[in-house]
């Protein structure tokens, strides 16, 4: 096919007028309504697919009768134009081949399997805990929810909002407490996740399953292409963030000292809780219910539930996953518009991240807030959505 400029055509009888106030209402109308000479001669989309105008004869150029080829999948507002590695990239498919053998890394399972004994037995303990150490363990879980949520998730990986010097102290303080990794490497898998989601190069593909996509990933040398293609991300946004820097050069005295040592002696010390108890449900209890929460993201909300705005890929809205997460289950919607720092269509709708940063909004520490247009929302549902939208 040969890629034309569109010309005006003599039109056998007037075209209906529209009146167009963004690109979204452009592309909900019909095709068979739009007139050639509204559409635009460039479009610039956020992925690779883009707007091609093309004739399949000569006999059609003589008759003015251009033909729409694609659409593209992806064309939405550019509210977030300095990022783009955390773009979904249609291109990139697997290398065909047997993988390569697994790499256990016992040292992750022995580990692993440490801290689930030493949380299952702190179940047992809650009944007989005193009441501070519960509600000092569910503070601990919250504020760890906000350093991966608010922090590592949404400020610097997908950067879909801005946040003064006293906010980022605090989410990186509570980034370290969460023990997820440091931010770099966090945003630096989590990008190459969306870019290359459900491949070998996602760190945690959930197409290999249930187990591997919520812990087994971590367990595991990661696959080839997961290094070559994380090891091409353009992180020098990250780089150039001292504070960012800072906490990646004292990573493991920074949690030893706030995932394990502080939450296990505040209760002991202040309140008079036992040790056992302190470090059994103040620390290897809430410490795993963090993991698999964030990691139900991972899996849960890659596997079960609607696709409302994008029924070509694997996320999914989970209601569930978004409790327990305050607000990270709207997986269906965070991977059609990662920009978007409410991560949610609905903003506080079983969203307590949401209702954190627009507070800190209000007392002026957080600012540039992206947030997706309504007619860009609806014009992806009617393009790609499984038909499961409920407005509201």
């Amino acid at each position: 096919m040969k890629q034309v400029l569109l010309q005006k055509p003599p039109l056998p009888c007037s075209p209906k007028r529209h009146n167009f106030k963004s690109l979204e209402d452009l592309l909900s109308i019909p095709r068979t309504s739009m007139p050639g000479r509204l559409l635009p001669k460039e479009m610039t989309p956020s992925y690779t697919t883009t707007t091609t105008i093309t004739a399949t004869s000569s006999g059609v150029m003589q008759k003015g009768r251009e033909q729409l080829k694609t659409v593209p999948l992806y064309l939405e507002e550019d509210i977030r134009p300095e990022m783009r590695e955390d773009i979904y990239d249609p291109t990139y498919q697997d290398e065909e081949g047997p993988p390569p053998k697994l790499e256990y890394v016992w040292r992750n399972i022995i580990l692993m399997a440490l801290l689930h004994v030493g949380a299952l037995y702190g179940i047992t303990l809650v009944p007989s805990c005193k009441v501070y150490t519960v509600l000092w363990a569910f503070v601990y879980y919250v504020i760890s929810i906000e350093g991966i949520g608010a922090g590592v998730h949404r400020l610097w990986s997908h950067r879909t909002y801005k946040a003064r010097l006293p906010l980022r102290i605090f989410l990186i303080i509570a980034n370290t407490m969460a023990f997820q990794n440091d931010v770099y490497e966090w945003a630096r898998d989590h990008r190459a996740h969306h870019k290359f989601t459900e491949t070998h190069a996602d760190p945690h593909n959930s197409r290999r399953g249930f187990f591997f996509s919520h812990v087994g990933w971590l367990l595991v040398r990661k696959h080839p292409a997961v290094k070559e293609k994380g090891g091409k991300l353009d992180m020098s946004d990250l780089k150039a963030e001292k504070l960012v820097m800072f906490q990646r050069r004292y990573y493991k005295p920074g949690i030893l000292l706030m995932c394990f040592i502080l939450p296990t002696l505040v209760p002991w010390y202040c309140w008079g809780e036992t040790f056992v108890k302190s470090l059994c449900v103040g620390t290897f209890l809430r410490y795993a219910v963090v993991l698999n929460t964030t990691w139900l993201v991972n899996s849960a909300a890659h596997l079960y539930g609607y696709r409302p705005y994008d029924k070509n890929i694997d996320p999914r809205e989970n209601i569930l996953v978004s409790l327990g997460s305050l607000g990270e289950g709207f997986h269906n919607y965070h991977h059609a518009f990662p920009y978007d720092y409410s991560a949610s269509e609905y903003r506080w709708h079983i969203n307590f991240t949401t209702f954190f940063i627009d507070c800190m909004a209000a007392l002026g520490l957080a600012y540039d807030r992206k947030k997706v247009s309504k007619a860009a929302v609806l014009a992806r549902i009617k393009r790609t959505g499984d038909g499961s939208h409920k407005s509201g």
